[in-house]
Formats: C-alpha cells, sequence, structure tokens
C-alpha cells in the first residue's frame, strides 16, 4: 500500500509572518499543489522541545503523504523553494527555523548522493517524525530496516517529548 508513498516531515518553531506555526505549516501544505505534490493524508501537529538544545523555541512538526510525478531531486528541489518562500535561512545548522521540510521516503528508494539520502537517515530515529508518520500510516515499512512506522516510533531515541496537539 505505501510503495510508491513520498513522505515528507514538516517542522516549524518560529511562526514567521504568519502569527502561529500552526497557520505557517497549514499554508505551507496549501503551497503543496502548485509545486507538484498532491496531499494524500496528514497527521496532527505535533509538539516538542527543540533538538538538540532544548533552550530554545519549541517546535511543531507533522508528516505529509503526498503523491508526485517529481523525481526524488526535483521533490527535493520543490521543498527547498518552499521552504525559502516561508522565510527558511540555512545559516545555523539545527537553529530556529520558520519552516523545515525534509523528505522522508519516496517510495521505495534507497539512494546515498551528495545531497540526498533516501530514506531519512536519521529519521526512525527522531519520535516527532516517526509519530507522525505512525499515526497516519502504521504500517508503513522503512525501506532498508524493514520495520514499521509504528515500530519505529515505539523505539525512537530522539524528541521523545512529541506529542500530538
Amino acid at each position: 500500500m505505501f510503495d510508491d508513498a513520498v513522505l515528507i516531515a514538516l517542522g516549524s518553531s518560529l511562526a514567521g509572518r504568519f502569527g502561529s506555526r500552526e497557520a505557517l505549516l497549514e499554508a505551507a501544505l496549501d503551497d503543496f499543489p502548485a509545486a507538484g505534490l498532491e496531499l494524500v493524508k496528514r497527521s496532527a501537529w505535533w509538539r516538542s522541545a527543540s533538538w538538540p538544545d532544548p533552550g530554545m523555541p519549541d517546535y511543531l512538526n507533522g508528516l505529509a503523504l503526498v503523491e508526485t510525478a517529481l523525481s526524488p531531486h526535483q521533490t527535493l528541489a520543490a521543498l527547498r523553494r518552499i521552504e525559502a518562500v516561508f522565510g527558511r535561512r540555512r545559516d545555523a545548522s539545527n537553529g530556529p527555523r520558520t519552516l523545515d521540510l525534509d523528505l522522508i521516503a519516496h517510495g521505495r528508494l534507497v539512494l546515498d548522493e551528495p545531497g540526498l539520502t533516501l530514506p531519512h537517515p536519521r529519521a526512525y530515529e527522531r519520535l516527532f517524525v516517526m509519530g507522525p508518520l505512525a499515526e497516519i500510516a502504521p504500517e508503513w515499512r522503512h525501506p532498508v530496516l524493514g520495520e514499521t512506522a509504528a515500530e519505529l516510533a515505539r523505539q525512537a531515541g530522539v524528541g521523545v517529548d512529541a506529542r500530538p496537539v
């Protein structure tokens, strides 16, 4: 059922011009179709402490399952363009940001190239990714590890405070 699933993680710790992170994330989802990303299913928003520095603003995260005719590289480029429209600056690793869009999986594709690794190399460790994924697609299987989203969510060791809002 999930062999063609394209999974995109969304996150925000700064509302930017939108007044709330929820409004910003909803507006980002609204921009997906124009970028060639048709929303099939999405999770609730999940709140978690900032990682790796919990002293920074909390994050709001979610997961979208989309259909697209775009290649993985085209999908990643589309996500970067959406981030830029929403004020994302890439000047500090793991710092606060208006919008973070991560390509988690593109079907069953396994890829390790400069600038793009699929499935996302650390997503399975993060409850703020696996929790939302398990919410909407608990039986999705990791293309390398073979474990389901539900199993990976139970095992996640990063962002263990993540909870649906």
